[in-house]
């Protein structure tokens, strides 16, 4: 289709004045030549019509009027007297009208009925280019008939007149090339290819020679020196394999992206992986690689899990039918890669998946790794959540169980002293009896206390952080705090990490920000997907300083959120202060 387009154009540019017409009223004896090529144009420009822009033929019965077309151009050519579009308006109108209006009917029957997406766009910028030449050309004919002195040679209006018919003729030619090029269909990245790169390359060439022979001659004062034509081509000779082979590789990486370069990519990946710290970045990090390093469209990442394949990253949009390539580790399939050719192509070439094929080893050891360390995780996480679960069971049955009974018990050996004679040697007995349990329920205590923050079963979340605010308060600190009154039920641990949190923060904020007002921030945030607690607190104090050890408190505030896979980031605030955001996620249930 791109050579057919290419003739096409040529074979119009032969047709206007002052080009192979004029050279034929010279050289009468071209008038053959000139008419030989007539023959082809107005039948192409006719057969565009019909297969633009996948070369058949749509609806099949168009080819009949390709043959009239054909036939009277010929007979036209050459006997001018047969040429339909000259004869009489009852003959040429119809007959222009039947042929144009089936070129246009064509076009549309195909763009609704036969056209993909991408076919469809490349339509209308055709139609666009025509449809705007032929507005300019219309205007170019009626102007003139309606002003008198529109087209009087050397005026300005007949300067514009003529720049605006050949810019009118030139939309065409721009309009298909940018169909045919924006999109690089029909494998036309092939002549792309080699047109950039023995187009340049000729250029430089020319461009070398030129300076070498003018340069030098100019400089020696030696016209048409054999020696210097020599030494030209010799060093054009020497830098052309070196210049082609950079051309080539500049061009590749152009179009193809970096296939050519598998160690540079690999290298790049592997680079990249290791400087990601966090595992849920590191899947997204492949993705993109590998969408940037072949300059595809869309590019997805699918996990194998129990039920099936799982999307986990993508980038782009898909295009087309993406392909699918499986990712072992192991002889155990652990993924898959999604990806969309490039526009224009139907598959992937040999070189394509031969850098696939070395990436997805390496991305399937690097799956394999995510999903080791997000198991980890996740049972980190379970092993939180299941012992801050037992604590608060068992603070709840030392609590209401234990602690009543040793009470109750006390009160039985108080009674029992009141029924034995006084001064008896059981008295003293019972009486040591009864201060033991109650070192025991001190003891009992104590550890209901260690198990979990009794406020929390007390007061609730919100409530236990105001409640720890108003201490704070007493050491001249204004607080804030912003909580909702009623949180949704929140698992123990998430409880008593974020408790334990904000009294870390606050209490840092009390010893050593020297701030006059903090603010206190709690919410429950859902999003698609997702839903977490998040913790602000903020303070106007000295911020943090450029040189800090990383003290216990800041560790243990961190690890808590790292332990439930949440965050915790402290930072200072602009202008003065210190910001800590914790995010702690909620599990599903």
């Amino acid at each position: 289709m791109a050579l057919f387009v290419s003739l096409l154009l040529v074979l119009l540019g032969t047709q206007f004045p002052n080009t192979t017409l004029a050279l034929a009223e010279v050289h009468p004896v071209l008038k053959w030549l000139v008419a030989f090529l007539d023959v082809f144009t107005i039948p192409m420009l006719v057969i565009f019509f019909y297969i633009f822009p996948d070369g058949r033929f749509v609806p099949r019965w168009t080819v009949a009027p390709t043959l009239l077309a054909v036939g009277t151009q010929a007979l036209a050519s050459f006997v001018p007297s047969l040429n339909p579009f000259t004869a009489p308006p009852l003959l040429s109108i119809p007959f222009a009208l039947g042929l144009f209006g089936s070129m246009l009917y064509a076009q549309v029957y195909r763009y609704g009925r036969v056209s993909n997406s991408v076919q469809r766009q490349q339509t209308k910028w055709v139609v666009f280019g025509f449809a705007a030449a032929l507005v300019t050309l219309l205007m170019a004919i009626l102007l003139p008939m309606l002003l008198t002195d529109y087209n009087e040679p050397g005026t300005i209006s007949s300067f514009i007149n003529t720049t605006g018919l050949y810019v009118a003729f030139l939309l065409m030619p721009v309009s298909i090339g940018f169909a045919i090029l924006r999109y690089r269909l029909w494998d036309i990245d092939f002549l792309i290819n080699r047109t950039l790169v023995y187009g340049v390359l000729t250029a430089v060439a020319v461009g070398l020679y030129v300076l070498v022979v003018g340069g030098l001659g100019t400089l020696l004062q030696a016209e048409e020196n054999l020696l210097l034509s020599l030494l030209a081509a010799g060093l054009v000779a020497v830098v052309f394999a070196p210049l082609r082979d950079r051309l080539q590789r500049g061009v590749n990486r152009l179009m193809y992206g970096e296939r050519d370069e598998p160690y540079k990519v690999l290298s790049r990946l592997g680079e990249q992986l290791e400087s990601t710290v966090a595992p849920d970045a590191v899947i997204p990090t492949i993705v993109q690689t590998i969408k940037d390093a072949l300059k595809l469209p869309y590019t997805a990442l699918e996990i194998k899990e129990t039920e099936g394949f799982r999307e986990v990253a993508a980038a782009g949009a898909p295009v087309g039918d993406p392909a699918s390539m499986p990712l072992t580790y192991q002889g155990e399939t652990v993924g898959r890669l999604i990806l969309s050719p490039r526009p224009g192509e139907t598959a992937f070439s040999s070189a394509d998946r031969s850098l696939l094929n070395d990436l997805s080893r390496q991305v399937g050891t690097a799956i394999h790794a995510v999903r080791l360390t997000t198991d980890l995780q996740r049972s980190r996480e379970r092993l939180v959540t299941t012992r801050e679960e037992e604590r608060r069971r068992l603070r709840r049955d030392l609590h209401d169980g234990l602690g009543p009974a040793l009470s109750s018990a006390m009160l039985k050996l108080g009674a029992t002293r009141r029924l034995l004679p006084p001064e008896s040697a059981a008295d003293d007995l019972l009486v040591e009896v009864r201060e033991d349990m109650r070192a025991t329920v001190a003891d009992v205590r104590r550890l209901v206390y260690d198990l979990r923050p009794p406020a929390l079963d007390q007061l609730g979340l919100a409530l236990a952080i105001r409640d720890y605010t108003q201490q704070c308060s007493e050491s001249g600190l204004h607080v804030v705090v912003d909580a909702p009154e009623q949180l949704p039920p929140l698992p123990a641990a998430v409880e008593v990490a974020v408790y334990r949190i904000a009294q870390e923060a606050l209490t840092n904020v009390v010893r050593h920000a020297r701030a006059h007002s903090c603010t206190v921030r709690l919410e429950h945030v859902e999003t698609p997907g997702r839903s977490e607690v998040q913790l602000e607190i903020t303070d106007d104090g000295l911020g943090l300083p450029a040189e800090r050890p990383v003290g216990v408190g800041t560790s243990s505030m961190r690890e808590r959120a790292e332990e439930l896979g949440g965050s915790c980031m402290i930072e200072s605030v602009p202008g003065g202060g210190t910001r800590v955001l914790t995010r702690l996620p909620l599990p599903p249930e």
